[in-house]
């Protein structure tokens, strides 16, 4: 059970770690490319929902990166208050029920 348990937190490491380089190579590119666009929206709010969210959310903070695009503004933190959520609630509830 507690094998679970450790490649859980190991899944939500990975995911933080690649929402976070996501944002970090989108605002490379965007310098690169001299103009700020819109594009990587759907890969940014994916990683969200994967569990992600508060790492992205973060790095947008720390790069300067889409914080005036109101979408992520506000998708971001709702997806994060809703991961939070969903590994209180999987981990209070026996999480690895199937074993």
């Amino acid at each position: 059970m507690i094998f679970v348990y450790i490649l859980f937190g190991v899944y939500l490491a990975a995911v933080n770690l690649y929402a976070f380089l996501l944002v970090r190579n989108q605002k490379r590119r965007a310098a690169e490319r001299g103009n700020e666009d819109k594009s990587g929206n759907a890969r940014l709010l994916t990683a969200g929902f994967l569990g992600g969210a508060i790492a992205a959310y973060a790095a947008m903070f720390i790069y300067r990166h889409k914080t005036d695009n109101a979408l992520m503004m506000v998708l971001l933190p709702l997806l994060g208050a809703l991961n939070l959520y969903l590994i209180y609630a999987l981990i209070r509830s026996g999480f690895p029920f199937f074993i």
